[in-house]
């Protein structure tokens, strides 16, 4: 009995923590697959070090958004099952664990790795809890941020890579993770106009009939990252990272498909709260992105 109250309490702090959005923070391995200079086993030690300490600063940061948005959390159909919102979890342990992920990461981070890593960290986490005050409130500046925050992991990586981070792919990140963002709002959107709302979301600046709005400002952006990448293939620098270049054609026709994907599944309301997490789960997307990393190995 007492293992069993200690395990459902586990999986509680778990989905409080939210450990399934780790996965994002993989991102800080990009610039160092990028750059094809997979390096030492101390390098990749760091690299790990930087993933755990991200992941301990976010899941900080989504403590404190849960335990800010708990009023309108506990009005939404899904998010009212969030171990806060639902009461499942004491608010005050929040209280209590966001600032000691805080502290470990950051204080971790200042012993452990560059300063310039935890500069990146600290953009983040002030990023962060400043679109959970204020900035999700308004409209277009949310999904900016979103996007803004994907590509600090990025950056972030570089940092701790000692990795100089190319303009191209920090266009790509920001359309790709932009047009990802206005996903996630059309699909929170969707549900509200499918259960007859017409009113203004709480705690959003988005109405039900902007979905055609976002819908397109979504397809454009991720198409735009599939130009960007495009360009990046004609670029000088890349011929020096690849002996077979013209191989990364293939890797358009690819993202084209996945971004038109993503898109119709949400348009269809098939998609969740996140699309990052929903793409790691579905099997086209799994199987588009092992064929996008084979088209960069081969042309390698």
């Amino acid at each position: 009995m007492v293992h069993s109250s200690l395990r459902h309490r586990a999986s509680l702090w778990v989905r409080a923590v939210r450990v399934h959005q780790w996965l994002k923070n993989l991102l800080i391995f990009v610039p160092l697959l990028a750059s094809h200079q997979f390096g030492s086993p101390a390098v990749l030690l760091n690299g790990l070090a930087a993933f755990i300490l991200f992941s301990c600063s976010a899941s900080s940061a989504y403590l404190l958004n849960d335990l800010l948005d708990l009023n309108h959390d506990r009005l939404h159909p899904h998010k009212s099952r969030r171990p806060f919102a639902s009461g499942q979890l004491p608010v005050k342990t929040g209280l209590l664990a966001f600032p000691m992920l805080l502290v470990f990461a950051f204080g971790c981070a200042y012993w452990l790795l560059p300063w310039q890593f935890t500069v990146a960290l600290a953009a983040y986490y002030f990023a962060s809890v400043a679109y959970s005050f204020w900035l999700k409130r308004f409209v277009v500046v949310d999904v900016v941020t979103l996007a803004m925050l994907y590509t600090l992991r990025i950056i972030a990586g570089a940092l701790v890579f000692h990795l100089v981070l190319t303009f191209w792919m920090l266009a790509f990140s920001m359309f790709i993770f932009l047009s990802l963002a206005l996903a996630k709002r059309y699909t929170e959107l969707f549900g509200a106009r499918s259960r007859g709302d017409t009113e203004q979301t709480r705690g959003r600046g988005y109405y039900p009939q902007d979905l055609g709005m976002i819908s397109s400002l979504g397809a454009a952006s991720g198409y735009l990252s599939v130009m960007v990448l495009a360009l990046y293939i004609q670029d000088q620098n890349t011929t020096v990272l690849y002996r077979h270049p013209q191989l990364i054609w293939l890797a358009c026709p690819l993202l084209l498909f996945w971004v038109s994907w993503i898109w119709m599944l949400t348009h269809r309301g098939e998609m969740n709260d996140d699309p990052v997490v929903f793409a790691v789960r579905d099997r086209t997307s799994l199987v588009v992105g092992v064929l996008f990393g084979l088209v960069f190995w081969v042309a390698a």
